[in-house]
C-alpha cells in the first residue's frame, strides 16, 4: 500500500514540487560555507517530502546544544513559514475524504520543518 500511497503523492499531493522546491533551496544553502548546515538540513527534508509514506521523524540521541542554536535561527528565518505553508496545504487536503493520507504527511512536514535540527528520518518497521 505505501508505494501506491508514494505515487499518488508525488503525483496529487503535491510531493515532487516540494521535493524540487527543498533540493533547489539545499543547494542554495549548500553555495556559501555558513548555509551548509541549512542546507543538508533541507537535503534530509526534501527526501522524506519525495516519499513520505512508510517513514517516521524520530529524535536523534545525543543532541547538541549547537543543533538548539541552529533550530532557533531556522525557526526565526524561515522555519514557520514554511511550517504555516504545510499546515495551509493539510487543511485544505484535508477537507476532502481523499486527501485526509496526504494532509497527515504535510503535518508531518510541517513538525520537520519547524525545527529540523537534532531530527532523524527513517523507515517505519513493518
Amino acid at each position: 500500500m505505501r508505494p501506491i500511497l508514494n505515487i499518488l503523492w508525488i503525483i496529487l499531493g503535491g510531493g515532487f514540487i516540494i521535493f524540487l522546491e527543498y533540493l533547489i533551496g539545499g543547494l542554495l544553502l549548500c553555495l556559501t560555507v555558513i548555509g551548509i548546515p541549512f542546507g543538508l538540513q533541507c537535503f534530509k527534508i526534501a527526501g522524506l517530502s519525495l516519499l513520505p509514506f512508510g517513514r517516521e521523524i524520530l529524535d536523534a540521541p545525543g543532541s547538541s546544544p549547537v543543533g538548539c542554536v541552529l533550530n532557533v535561527f531556522w525557526i526565526l528565518v524561515a522555519g514557520i513559514w514554511i511550517f504555516l505553508s504545510h499546515i495551509g496545504l493539510a487543511l485544505t487536503l484535508a477537507l476532502t475524504i481523499i486527501g485526509i493520507p496526504f494532509a497527515i504527511q504535510h503535518v508531518k512536514l510541517a513538525m520537520l520543518a519547524l525545527a529540523p535540527f537534532g531530527k532523524l528520518v527513517r523507515e517505519t518497521p513493518g
